[in-house]
């Protein structure tokens, strides 16, 4: 497993060990989860660009094909 370092505030990093602590969870484990969920929107996000963008063009695709 990879490991990264980033550079945070001491403001933000109190945020983050006070939010993992108000759920109980390590911060480790807070992290993980909501860097998890973020790509996983992030696909999401795109996927429904580009079917939007598939669906809108269908005939011009059609026409040029």
């Amino acid at each position: 497993m990879a490991s990264i370092t980033i550079d945070l505030s001491d403001s933000q990093l109190q945020k983050l060990r006070d939010l993992a602590r108000v759920h109980g969870i390590a911060l480790e484990v807070l992290l993980k989860a909501s860097l998890e969920d973020w790509l996983n929107s992030q696909r999401s996000e795109f996927v429904d660009a580009a079917n939007y963008v598939l669906t809108k063009n269908a005939e011009l695709y059609r026409r040029l094909a």
